[in-house]
């Protein structure tokens, strides 16, 4: 499969995208492997004609809305992270018509019509500084509230209405303070790197919070051996083959089912058979595309 993969890529003038949460062969087999913010930024760089996008639904949008000149094919769509279903349009825009003064910044992990409605998005590795660069001290921000507690931290001139409430990834808020205890006793010398997608107790007791593509870059400038990783299991492998000379253990054997959905199996159909294309309508697609764009290249 492998090989047939890299012809038909050949062939049909295709890269391979792949999120850090992807299932090792998926990873193996890819062009590129990053988080949300890396795959966005690459989607925008690549020369090749098509881009078949290992991941969720709403990154493959993403991609999609950012280069309405590609074809932009995704393995499986019915691969949807479902916290970028929790914030509907009728929530958002209750919350703007209250706080009419306020701008909106939606995580990235939304769907494309709530996007359209934003003045900018942003990922978890550039949340933070996003928000606290917004051009205004009234923010509303969505779906996640743990990602929105990190916010608040790090921002806290500004005045942040989270939508809706209870917005949440389900991999990451499963993280227990008990679990980080009991994998600390485990491994005493780690050093622990959460998601900032995970509860706020977990939080607090990292030493270290960030993106996967932050937990990447720190693997390699941090000078220790060992290290805790608070998120998607993949995660674990994906900083084994950049580090190999160091030991990565996930704090739970946290796995995202949806991300799971992309096989190899997947990826040579998509290639050979042309499918699935990502289509999001232009009205949507005009609108999102200047919040994405915020995301990359700032207000």
């Amino acid at each position: 499969m492998e090989e047939e993969i890299k012809r038909l890529k050949r062939e049909k003038d295709a890269v391979i995208l792949a999120h850090n949460y992807q299932v090792p062969e998926v990873q193996d087999i890819a062009d590129f492997i990053g988080d949300s913010l890396e795959l966005a930024r690459k989607a925008t760089e690549v020369r090749a004609r098509r881009i078949i996008f290992c991941g969720v639904y709403f990154m493959a949008e993403t991609a999609a809305i950012l280069n309405p000149e590609k074809e932009v094919y995704i393995p499986d769509p019915e691969a949807r992270c479902p916290m970028a279903a929790m914030l509907d349009t009728e929530t958002l825009r209750e919350a703007q018509d209250a706080h009419p003064d306020a701008l909106t910044v939606l995580y990235v992990n939304t769907r494309a019509i709530a996007k359209s409605f934003a003045d900018a998005t942003c990922t978890s590795a550039n949340a933070a500084d996003i928000v606290c660069s917004a051009p205004s001290r009234k923010v509303i921000f969505g779906p996640d509230v743990n990602l929105g507690y990190y916010i608040k931290k790090r921002c806290s001139d500004k005045e942040i209405t989270v939508v809706p409430e209870d917005g949440h990834c389900y991999v990451h808020s499963n993280f227990t303070r008990e679990e980080v205890e009991k994998a600390r006793k485990e491994h005493p010398k780690a050093v622990l790197i959460a998601h900032p997608e995970c509860p706020p107790d977990v939080q607090e007791m990292a030493d270290h919070i960030a993106s996967t593509g932050g937990m990447v870059r720190l693997a390699g400038q941090l000078d220790a051996d060992e290290f805790l990783i608070a998120t998607e299991k993949e995660m674990c492998y994906r900083l084994s083959t950049l580090y190999p000379h160091k030991k990565f253990h996930p704090v739970r054997n946290a796995i995202c089912k949806q991300m799971k959905k992309i096989t190899l199996e997947k990826v040579l159909n998509s290639l050979h058979n042309d499918v699935y294309l990502v289509r999001v309508p232009e009205r949507v697609a005009v609108r999102a595309r200047k919040a994405i764009e915020r995301m990359l290249n700032g207000w």
